[in-house]
């Protein structure tokens, strides 16, 4: 582990002396890839220098236990920063863990209703409510793209972007069915239904990543449907975009702008295209891990939301809180946490 981190410290020394370079400071694709891999070594340098400086305090006690006036002091000190070492030490094996590329990036969330009609609908209404109260929490930014109202509430379908740094790497666990148990507000017999509602989150991609060959994008322009405030039916301003290799297609209609819907209408289907490909590449090369917390799928059962016991239970990881009135009130730190332990334990055991 310590070579590893010799090895980080070396590298960190060799970015920041790239970075002073006239060739690279002129290269700005250069310059972001460098800039961002050193940021990414910024907090496993900073731990481990912290892990030195408790090693030399530790040291220099040790050395002093024997003293006759100073003994009593040193053999607390050297204690303390042996547990110290101890944390550090613990907190750099997590962080020399592969980290996920997308971790600190915003985020597009695709909501839809899914078994259930109407109930599932305003199920995916909740859905979003609660992730919009997560991410105030958090002080992430949350921007509708485009959405279809339920006939009853909620919404058939609602794409999001939340924007912050980190995003990703709190969200990216919340792909797959949530279910939910409860006696809809249309039921007059006071019986308990199931409904599910599905979530699929994707990092925002952008051109240094993956860049979208235009000539494989056809772009359709048509008039604005549903309700939308004065002036939005009366301009062709709504963008169909269709990936055509691989049929996926895009609507976006929120903004009166055609130019500001193309833009997030991209977005999406920049995501979703990169998505399906790194998907498909972890198939090919057999790189999905045992160790990952569920498959990404829209298909996966992952959470069951039971109101009548106010309980919420990720399957997963068989973990439950009986909160669920604080979780879709945003508070999902809990289950959140859960998920990041329970990845790096599995990750540390070499799954």
């Amino acid at each position: 582990m310590f070579e590893r981190l010799e090895a980080i410290k070396k590298r960190n020394d060799i970015i920041t002396e790239e970075l002073t370079k006239p060739e690279v400071i002129s290269d700005v694709s250069k310059t972001t890839k460098l800039s961002k891999e050193q940021a990414d070594l910024s907090e496993i340098i900073e731990c481990y220098n912290e892990y030195l400086k408790a090693k030399k305090e530790y040291e220099d006690a040790k050395e002093l236990v024997n003293d006759p006036e100073l003994g009593s002091f040193a053999k607390e000190e050297e204690e303390n920063q042996e547990k110290r070492l101890k944390e550090l030490e613990k907190k750099l094996e997590i962080l020399l863990l592969p980290k996920d590329p997308n971790d600190d990036k915003n985020i597009i969330v695709e909501i839809r209703g899914a078994a259930g009609g109407d109930e599932a609908n305003i199920f995916a209404g909740d859905l979003y409510d609660m992730y919009v109260k997560y991410a105030e929490q958090q002080g992430f930014k949350v921007e509708e793209i485009d959405s279809t109202p339920g006939a009853s509430g909620g919404f058939a379908e609602i794409s999001f972007m939340v924007k912050g740094k980190g995003a990703y790497s709190k969200l990216k666990y919340e792909s797959g069915a949530h279910r939910v148990q409860r006696v809809p507000a249309t039921e007059s017999q006071g019986r308990v239904h199931t409904s599910t509602a599905t979530v699929l989150v994707m990092p925002e991609v952008d051109d240094v990543d993956f860049k979208l060959d235009m000539n494989d994008v056809r772009i359709d322009i048509t008039r604005s449907s549903g309700c939308g405030g004065q002036g939005v039916n009366t301009t062709d301003s709504a963008v169909r975009l269709t990936h055509i290799p691989t049929g996926i297609m895009v609507y976006s209609q929120t903004e009166r702008s055609q130019i500001k819907n193309k833009e997030k209408g991209m977005k999406i289907l920049q995501a979703r295209v990169y998505d399906l490909k790194m998907k498909e590449q972890e198939k090919e090369l057999g790189e999905e891990r045992r160790s990952k917390i569920g498959t990404g799928d829209r298909s996966e059962k992952i959470r069951t939301y039971n109101y009548p016991q106010n309980r919420v239970t990720d399957h997963r990881i068989g973990f439950t809180t009986n909160s669920l009135d604080r979780v879709m009130n945003g508070k999902l730190d809990e289950i959140i946490e859960a998920l990041i332990t329970e990845d790096q334990k599995r990750k540390l055991a070499g799954e």
